[in-house]
């Protein structure tokens, strides 16, 4: 019999749980499930339903005692920054509010009466962005600060839902650095940070490193699904999980995590917090073994996805990128990593009214539309190559893209010209790669991560573009 290792993989758009086993050396994968996410409007406000993704988890283990496929052990990833509060009695206090909400608008004002930017990144190596969990808390304290009163715990989403089932409360470094209060140096929450802002410094959970056994099912959920095993925190961070499985043993590249948004970036063993690096708005995300992400955050497939439901998702993507190809003489762009495209009414007006506004030609087919954006990313990613560059002071061959965005051929294309280097696309499921790889390095599986990305670059087929 097979041991098999189960993903639960839970993005913005999606979820799906993933078998993962080896096989004559090789890594093979099978999906037993998958279920819808996004956020929905409630007070007002843009959120997550737990309650409803909690119950999906639940099905999709389900299913795995259905066709025979009991896992030996499970982790769950999700997206950064995102969390709950709990009460004394363990109940979620206010909204799930997602990261997209306006709630943040003005609270980075907030945060720099007590800390400059500068400073802030000094101490934590982490980009800005309006959405990160330093600026959400103080969006609570504004708003709710009854919710910060009666909190005793913050857990990430990933956290949370390892919290459902086992009945324990942890926190993942991966994810936790996320949110802008964890320091690099000491690879723990910076405390005097948290002071210096008023939140309260109990509610923050001790940090754990993916591989670390978090329990086992609770008795509620062990009844439920029919069986138990072990859940064991993955790089909780789907980017943190997706890098993991970039399938190389060199340094001499780059990767881009590519999916709802485009993760760019470089695996360092150290941390670069400098005002230079703080100025290019790279981020130092924690990664694998206390490693770091060095890595900028792009806009990424969101603009697509976004266009194509607009189009009521009548087209798959290959057929997107097939009318981007036809129109691929379009001349206009725009700057993908603009504020106006995180959270527009329409995408597609959005993309046709920076075009208006700049005074370039605008786009009005599906494939006119899609070119701009794809030549666009591609324009992104090229900048921020340089960037990296500039910040290491080397040059790097290739360029590693992992993720459902590398499966866009057209897009790889574009990159492989805009950057001039060799694109290797895939695997594609590199985020449940990396999560199904954190639980077999800690089942000895594989001695080393090393190990672990060769048999993932031998499993898996990589295609090359040429520059």
């Amino acid at each position: 019999m097979a041991t098999y290792y189960l993903a639960v993989d839970i993005g913005a758009s999606s979820g799906r749980h993933i078998l993962g086993h080896m096989e004559n050396g090789k890594m093979i994968l099978e999906e037993v499930y998958r279920f819808e996410n996004g956020m929905v409007k409630k007070d007002g406000e843009l959120c997550w339903e737990f309650d409803r993704l909690f119950k999906e988890i639940l099905n999709g283990l389900k299913k795995c005692k259905e066709i025979g496929k009991i896992p030996v052990s499970m982790g769950v990833d999700t997206w950064g920054v995102d969390f709950v509060l709990l009460d004394k009695d363990g109940n979620v206090l206010g909204n799930t509010v997602g990261y997209r909400d306006h709630r943040t608008e003005g609270m980075d004002e907030k945060v720099y009466e007590v800390i400059s930017l500068e400073d802030l990144y000094a101490r934590t190596g982490i980009q800005k962005a309006i959405y990160n969990t330093i600026y959400q808390l103080m969006a609570v304290k504004q708003n709710h600060p009854e919710h910060l009163e009666q909190a005793e715990t913050l857990l990430h989403v990933p956290d949370y839902f390892h919290y459902l089932l086992t009945g324990e409360k942890t926190c993942e470094y991966t994810e936790a650095t996320t949110g802008q209060l964890v320091s690099p140096e000491t690879k723990d929450w910076d405390y005097e940070l948290i002071d210096m802002l008023g939140y309260p410094r109990k509610i923050f959970q001790k940090l754990i490193m993916p591989g670390t056994s978090i329990g086992h099912f609770t008795e509620k959920v062990k009844e439920e699904v029919g069986f138990d095993l072990e859940v064991v925190a993955p790089a909780t961070h789907d980017t943190g999980s997706a890098v993991l499985a970039v399938p190389a043993n060199d340094d001499d590249f780059i990767y881009i995590s590519s999916g709802t948004w485009s993760l760019m970036g470089l695996e360092r063993d150290h941390a670069d917090c400098s005002k230079k690096s703080c100025e290019m708005n790279l981020t130092n995300e924690g990664g694998y073994a206390g490693r770091f992400r060095y890595l900028k955050n792009i806009m990424g497939l969101w603009m697509i996805q976004s266009v194509r439901h607009e189009f009521d998702d009548k087209y798959g993507f290959a057929e997107i990128c097939a009318m981007a190809e036809e129109a691929k003489d379009f001349p206009s762009r725009v700057n993908a990593n603009d504020e106006c495209f995180l959270s527009p009414e329409n995408m597609t007006k959005e993309v046709q009214d920076y075009c208006r506004r700049t005074g370039q030609q605008v786009p009005e087919t599906l494939g006119e539309i899609a070119t701009v954006i794809y030549t666009s990313l591609a324009d992104c990613y090229a900048e921020a190559a340089k960037e990296l560059e500039e910040m290491t002071g080397r040059t790097y061959s290739r360029i590693h893209i992992v993720g459902g965005g590398s499966n866009a051929g057209y897009l790889n294309e574009l990159t492989a010209k805009a950057t001039k280097k060799e694109i290797h696309a895939g695997p594609g499921e590199a985020t449940a790669i990396g999560n199904i790889t954190a639980q077999m390095l800690k089942a000895k599986e594989f001695d080393s991560v090393e190990a672990a990305r060769t048999a993932i670059h031998e499993s898996f087929g990589i295609k090359v573009y040429k520059a």
